[in-house]
């Protein structure tokens, strides 16, 4: 577990807690712990970077990826060509500053609520779906660690020095926060294992899986909903400062890769046999 070697934090009491009720509570309420089950993996792996920060792995993309992204995507403006992260910083509005924020909220909580739909109407699909969850955060955690890449709020706050053991920051995000006056980001990024992270941007995977899944479960409206929030997510990502445009592409490749490996490679091993065997407990 992360805090033996991070140590404990608040939150992962309250995890516990969470866990020990649904396991132990009613015979349903364990299954849908089992149904849950590699998101909590997810949560463990994400939590433990904090140990071992990818910088000390690789060195950290941080001006070549800021001067990719603007030969590819610069914006040419009065005062000179702007990433589309700065260019979006200069042009914001009350009203883009409440909706990416509110998009930007979904990326894990849309994700649960369609396990927990899937879990009673579709249990085969659902432990397909959690596992490509799982498998997509896992090829992009490796990522991490093979190219460290500082996210774009990182050069509008500190430049293009790396600074190892920097904070998270909810950049523009923070304007969510104080427009209704609450502490949702600010606490959110705070606990952030790790800044270096940009690439893939896992933010913009989790919505392809939901839109491939709802099309395979063939959930019309559900589809159009998953679309509007990958749209809502992507453009959250670049608005808020969270992500380059090439962030937000290679997280959906990594989720297409992840599709693919699943579909095409996995499903033809004993991990099929094994999902069959995982369905089976959740009855």
């Amino acid at each position: 577990m992360a805090y033996f070697v991070i140590g404990w934090r608040e939150d992962h009491l309250h995890l516990w807690l969470v866990l020990i009720l649904f396991y132990f509570a009613f015979p349903l309420s364990r299954k849908i712990f089992w149904a849950f089950l590699f998101f909590l993996i997810y949560w463990f792996l994400y939590d433990s970077l904090r140990a071992y920060p990818n910088y000390m792995v690789n060195p950290v993309s941080i001006q070549d990826l800021y001067e990719a992204e603007k030969s590819i995507f610069g914006i040419s403006t009065s005062s000179g060509l702007l990433t589309p992260n700065e260019y979006a910083a200069d042009n914001s509005n009350s009203f883009l500053d409440v909706l990416a924020p509110s998009f930007y909220l979904t990326w894990v909580p849309i994700p649960m609520l369609f396990v927990v739909y899937l879990f009673f109407k579709d249990k085969p699909i659902m432990a397909q779906f959690a596992f490509n969850f799982l498998l997509v955060n896992i090829i992009g955690l490796i990522i991490y660690y093979i190219y460290p890449a500082a996210p774009p709020w990182y050069v509008a706050e500190h430049g293009f020095e790396f600074k190892a053991g920097t904070p998270g920051s909810p950049a523009g995000l923070i304007k969510f926060d104080r427009f209704f006056n609450i502490n949702i980001f600010e606490g959110m990024y705070a606990k952030n294992g790790n800044v270096f992270a940009a690439i893939p941007s896992l933010h913009s995977a989790f919505p392809v899986l939901l839109l491939y899944f709802g099309i395979k479960k063939r959930l019309v409206a559900g589809s159009i909903f998953f679309f509007v929030i990958l749209a809502g997510i992507w453009f959250a990502a670049v608005y808020t400062n969270h992500h380059y445009i090439i962030d937000v592409i290679c997280g959906g490749a990594t989720a297409l890769c992840s599709i693919f490996l699943f579909e095409k490679v996995l499903m033809k091993t004993r991990l099929k046999n094994w999902l069959d065997q995982y369905i089976e407990l959740l009855k």
